[in-house]
């Protein structure tokens, strides 16, 4: 285990909010949006999910690291985030999956974080303001020098990091570790031939994968920027568009193939990110989000129908732009925003929230089922 030793961090937020704790992690200053996650658990998987690049989480539970990191809960091969902010953070984990402390593991991944904050007072502000840029450091000290790079980073409106999380190269999903998870349906019964799916990664979660294999789908998993024809190539079966950081409405590439893909008529499922790619490719547009949806127990659903869900985004899909033929079949019922969308003509459709858990409820698996029985349909 890394030694540790309590040395003095900084948090400074856009707005000149200044909170002073203690390093843990790595040493050194990182600068991103400053979200917060209100999720009692799941904490190694929200710091591996590629939805939450260019951020720095505020975990609202109070105690993060009690049950260590492990190999089988990572949604991708690292880290994203670029910091933590907690209120007390566990050096000595006690749990039998444990593989190490969470201190260790970010020091690994050189992602500083800083524990001691009041982050019930932080997430008021940031409730009240908006999420907005911060910095960690734990050297720079001087609140005035550290608001200057802050004051210099990108705003997360306009910018696209899907380049910096989508795979490099076209590959089939295959884990070895399938075996270990046991909320898996019957296999395939139904399908002599496996039904091929191509996934397009926008920032994709490996539980996503996960979920679709144990449904007797053949995963190949391709670029955003992958061309619709290297696609046609597969035959495949369905569609399906992945989760992902960062404004939607930049990400052109996977627009513009997304619409190309549609005039096929080929079933097609889009979570999160690629719930609003695909409201962009029908003609609707995007909004950013005053702080965003981020944790376990979000409410989704219709009139009688409702899910618990997990939820991690700070874009939403415009109501008043969705074209006519294009259909709500959920809102998010805290504030009324768009969670899901279906063409009325068309075998498509998409949720702004996360079916495959990892963490979260397992209320809205059915949704992969659904998907798998239109494409059955439509083959």
């Amino acid at each position: 285990m890394i030694n540790h030793q309590v040395e003095p961090a900084l948090l400074v937020l856009e707005d000149g909010s200044v909170f002073r704790g203690k390093s843990f992690g790595a040493k050194g200053t990182a600068v991103g949006e400053v979200v917060f996650n209100t999720g009692m658990t799941g904490y190694q998987e929200v710091l591996t999910d590629p939805s939450y690049r260019g951020q720095i989480i505020a975990f609202t539970y109070p105690e993060l690291g009690n049950t260590g990191v492990n190999p089988e809960d990572e949604e991708s091969d690292q880290p994203h985030v670029r910091g933590a902010i907690a209120r007390n953070v566990c050096y000595f984990p006690s749990n039998w999956r444990s593989r190490g402390s969470l201190p260790d593991y970010l020091a690994q991944h050189h992602i500083p974080g800083i524990y001691g904050v009041d982050t019930r007072a932080l997430t008021r502000i940031l409730r009240s303001s908006g999420a907005m840029n911060g910095a960690i450091s734990t050297e720079i000290l001087d609140e005035k020098e550290l608001l200057k790079q802050v004051q210099n980073a990108p705003a997360m409106l306009g910018l696209n990091l899907v380049k910096e999380v989508t795979t490099k190269q076209i590959y089939e999903w295959s884990d070895p570790t399938d075996t270990r998870w046991e909320f898996r349906p019957v296999v395939g019964e139904n399908d002599p031939v496996p039904l091929t799916v191509v996934a397009i990664d926008f920032g994709i979660k490996r539980n996503i994968l996960r979920r679709l294999a144990s449904y007797g789908c053949r995963v190949i998993v391709v670029p955003a920027d992958c061309p619709p024809e290297q696609i046609y190539q597969y035959d495949p079966d369905g569609i399906f568009l992945s989760n992902g950081p960062g404004d939607p409405a930049v990400v052109k590439e996977g627009i513009e193939t997304t619409k190309a893909l549609l005039q096929q008529g080929k079933p097609m499922f889009g979570i999160c990110m690629g719930h609003q790619i695909l409201g962009l490719s029908l003609g609707a547009e995007t909004f950013k989000l005053k702080f965003g949806h981020r944790g376990l127990n979000q409410p989704a659903g219709l009139q009688q129908s409702v899910e618990i869900t997990s939820q991690n985004h700070g874009f939403a899909v415009t109501e008043d732009s969705l074209q006519a033929d294009v259909e709500i079949t959920h809102l998010n019922l805290n504030d009324r925003t768009v969670a899901g969308l279906r063409h009325k003509t068309l075998p498509v459709f998409s949720v702004q929230y996360h079916p495959e858990a990892s963490p979260g409820p397992h209320d809205a698996d059915y949704l992969f089922a659904q998907f798998v029985a239109s494409m059955r349909e439509y083959r």
